[in-house]
């Protein structure tokens, strides 16, 4: 146990090294200027000077889409007294074969939102940890729970049964109005969006008009384009099974299986059902109508499978209800607009790996939430712009936690020829099992329950250094010297460091939920909103994983001169 702590230490002190090189290589001048961006779908109010307590706007709110984040986001401005329109393109059941998994993380804040009656009478079931197979050996991961009360845990359902309870309790409210509608554009006036054009079930063209429009309507989204710069990625594809009437090796437990040449996953729906999620790797996949991917699951995939999975896995591809879904990665990066915000998939999206998105969704939610309850009317239009600033900074501690974490542990887990990826993959399942701090800390991570960026990076260094250390053990050679620089470059390359957009476009603002940052910028004075204390000037950069969430910096503050105010680091771990 010493050789593993002093592991650790030596870890976090290199962990500091390489991110200072690389934070001191980024201290270059910013970019002049903005650059600008197009719309293709925004449709300008010519002629017309609306006032924004015009008679023709229908709701404080218009919300579009109504898959989690939108439901979830109806009902809880709703209780808040506002005037919700949701527009959702099709208002019957979905059915998906991801958003199946709700991490502890998510369902703290589903309590939050006074929403976690809607994973009852869905025969959702609880999950409590993870089962990791590599190479015949196993090990079970548990969600450290036992400071949270007992129904505190993840929860696994139907998709599409989630998302119904919640759009029928939203609908329950009476100043929530659920339409069936798809809408085709933003509605624009003078840099503002004011509402959406939209085209009913029936075929007709309506506009509606509304303070703040809300945009959450997917992966597939067709309205991200006007607010963000939507750099999607298709690392993979998962190939979705139903398992009938068997059980896991692990109950309440999702499993991974580092398998090759990517993981698959098994987490249960139902009582009696179990998602199987093979992945992929590339955009294309084997062909379902011609049989080549009964053919790949059978023989390549098939043998990998734990044993006490493996017949009802084989009788699940003979049913033949195999179906497919792309796995989408897309960075946030938004075009604050006054007017709209994004949420949801169609403003960001991380590999489904660790079953992050719904606890991203529902995060952000509580953000805005909060954020809006100060204000009474939403048409005060200059005001409700100072109090959304704030959200695409406030946002980033779990995001960027549940993001970064999701992308890391797709490329360890899966397999590749080059000798360091493996020396990594294994280290990593061996870390996770030694347990105690090893395991509790990245599960937490993993779970939403520990949301911090620095304690993310601290844990891939020490598994770097782990797999290191027991390369050079007993005797090290200049191949294992070798191989161990690169096992370390490799863990480096995991996580993008790049310089942030002008702090115009990310004011720094206040948050009690971290007390870690890494840079400081030229503040004017006199820039002040209630929720945002500063507002830059000048340009500024940082890394992308340590975006600073600060308190009350004096604007006298400059180049991270701080007085005497003290700080307070939680430990890491």
């Amino acid at each position: 146990m010493d050789q593993q702590l002093w592991e650790i230490f030596l870890a976090l002190a290199l962990g500091f090294v390489a991110v200072y090189g690389i934070y001191a290589r980024r201290r270059v001048a910013a970019a002049e200027e903005e650059e600008t961006h197009s719309s293709t779908t925004t449709t300008s109010i010519d002629g017309k000077c609306r006032s924004e307590n015009s008679a023709d706007v229908d709701a404080d709110v218009i919300i579009v889409g109504a898959g989690v984040a939108g439901a979830a986001l109806a009902h809880t401005l709703g209780k808040d007294g506002r005037r919700v329109h949701v527009i959702e393109r099709d208002l019957t059941e979905p059915d998906r074969i991801v958003g199946e998994l709700l991490q502890p993380g998510g369902y703290l804040k589903l309590i939050e939102l006074g929403l976690e009656d809607c994973v009852e009478g869905i025969d959702a079931q609880r999950v409590f940890g993870y089962a990791l197979f590599k190479d015949g050996k196993k090990t079970r991961l548990s969600y450290p729970l036992e400071k949270f009360h007992s129904d505190v845990a993840g929860r696994s359902f139907h998709n599409g049964r989630f998302i119904q309870r919640m759009r029928e309790k939203a609908a329950t409210l009476p100043n929530v109005r659920l339409e069936q509608g798809t809408v085709t554009s933003l509605l624009e006036d003078k840099g503002t969006i004011r509402g959406v054009q939209y085209k009913t079930k029936s075929g007709e063209e309506l506009t509606a008009y509304a303070p703040l429009t809300v945009v959450c309507d997917g992966c597939f989204s067709n309205l991200r384009r006007s607010l963000c710069d939507p750099k999607v990625d298709v690392p993979s594809c998962f190939v979705g099974l139903v398992l009938e009437n068997c059980d896991l090796p692990f109950a309440n437990h999702g499993h991974v299986v580092l398998a090759d040449p990517s993981p698959i996953l098994f987490y249960p729906i139902s009582s009696t059902e179990i998602r199987c999620l093979v992945d992929v790797p590339g955009q294309k996949v084997p062909s379902i109508s011609n049989g080549e991917m009964a053919k790949y699951l059978k023989t390549t995939v098939a043998p990998q499978v734990p044993p006490e999975l493996h017949d009802a896995f084989i009788n699940a591809v003979d049913k033949g209800n195999i179906r497919t879904m792309p796995n989408r990665s897309m960075p946030a990066a938004p075009h604050p607009t006054p007017g709209a915000l994004l949420m949801g998939d169609a403003f960001n999206m991380r590999h489904p790996l660790t079953g992050g998105g719904m606890t991203v969704a529902l995060s952000d939610i509580v953000v805005l939430r909060d954020l809006l309850r100060p204000l009474v009317d939403l048409n005060d239009a200059p005001t409700l712009c100072k109090y959304l600033e704030s959200f695409y900074t406030l946002r980033k501690p779990v995001a960027s936690t549940i993001n970064t974490l999701a992308g890391a542990l797709y490329k360890v887990f899966c397999s590749s020829t080059d000798q360091a990826r493996k020396e990594m993959r294994q280290a990593c399942f061996d870390y996770l099992s030694l347990g105690g701090v090893f395991s509790n800390g990245p599960v937490s991570l993993l779970s939403g329950l520990n949301p911090r960026p620095l304690s993310l990076v601290c844990h891939f260094f020490a598994v770097a250094i782990y797999g290191v250390g027991r390369l050079l053990l007993p005797f090290p050679s200049p191949k294992r010297m070798w191989i161990g620089a690169r096992l370390i470059s490799a863990s480096i390359s995991l996580f993008h460091f790049k310089p942030l957009p002008p702090c115009e476009q990310f004011p720094i603002s206040k948050c009690k939920h971290s007390n870690f940052h890494v840079y400081i910028c030229r503040v004017p004075q006199g820039l002040y909103s209630p929720l945002s204390r500063l507002k830059a000037s000048g340009k500024c950069f940082s890394l992308q994983l340590f975006l600073p969430i600060t308190g009350h910096l004096p604007p006298n503050e400059l180049h991270g001169q701080t007085g005497n105010r003290q700080k307070t680091l939680k430990p890491f771990f």
